[in-house]
């Protein structure tokens, strides 16, 4: 992120775009967006999402399941790709993150593209997200040792807790924008690993879709990104950044 690391913990970045469900749509859009990029993602999937909606009516009230279906449009090595959906795109890299520029670089070719077959009209939802995936070789450690962000338990309870999963969400730009940091434990990768294991993910949103326009995007992207990586660093002590290796300059 800010900083460059040679261990870098990211294991996925993803930028999606939800668009005003008023704007064009037809079922021959994935297709004609595949023949603009697959000269970059050449390799063709379906996929499926499971969404969930809360129904407010006295009648319905309560949580409703849904699928939505998406194409998924893959580079060869599948470490990025792009998905589309009704009114949805997506763009993702997976590990080894290559670099902001980079990722960056991707995220304008889908949504030009996107835009260009589909016309949308506005967005409905913006959202960039960083997974890391952070593995510390001793299981008994001393959280606040590696993060700034982590659970605190009171003198009175056991200091040596399990499991633990712990969200945070702070406003941004005058609350046009919303981040969601999240930090939990995963489970051992194998019954003899002696490593603690965590993920650490921030996902940035938009809140005032009506404030951002599509000639606008890729300011609030810019912005989104920065405020990421002065999170991701405020997360983490100089103890963890020892060991992702830092480059220096």
């Amino acid at each position: 992120m800010g900083k460059i690391y040679k261990k870098s913990p990211i294991v996925e970045a993803v930028c999606e775009f939800q668009f005003e469900e008023g704007s064009p749509w037809d079922l021959t859009v994935p297709g004609r967006i595949y023949e603009k990029v697959r000269s970059t993602f050449p390799i063709l999937r379906q996929a499926e999402r499971v969404t969930v909606s809360v129904l407010g009516n006295p009648e319905e009230f309560g949580p409703q399941f849904g699928t939505l279906s998406l194409m998924q449009f893959l580079r060869k090595d599948e470490k990025a790709l792009v998905q589309v959906g009704t009114h949805l795109l997506s763009v993702s890299v997976l590990k080894s993150y290559p670099s902001w520029q980079t990722f960056l670089s991707l995220i304008k070719r889908g949504f030009n593209t996107y835009r260009d077959v589909a016309a949308p009209k506005g967005f409905r939802r913006i959202g960039l997200r960083y997974i890391n995936h952070i593995e510390i070789p001793n299981h008994d450690i001393r959280l606040e040792d590696y993060f700034e962000f982590c659970p605190r338990v009171g003198p009175g309870l056991h200091q040596d807790f399990g499991t633990f999963a712990l969200g945070v969400q702070f406003p941004y730009e005058e609350t046009r924008d919303l981040l969601n940091i999240q930090l939990a434990s995963l489970p051992k990768q194998t019954p003899l690993s002696d490593s603690a294991n965590v993920v650490l993910s921030l996902d940035y949103l938009l809140l005032r879709p009506g404030e951002v326009t599509l000639e606008g995007v890729f300011q609030w992207i810019d912005v989104a990104h920065q405020h990421i990586e002065d999170a991701f660093e405020a997360c983490i002590t100089q103890k963890l950044r020892q060991l992702f290796k830092e480059v220096k300059k």
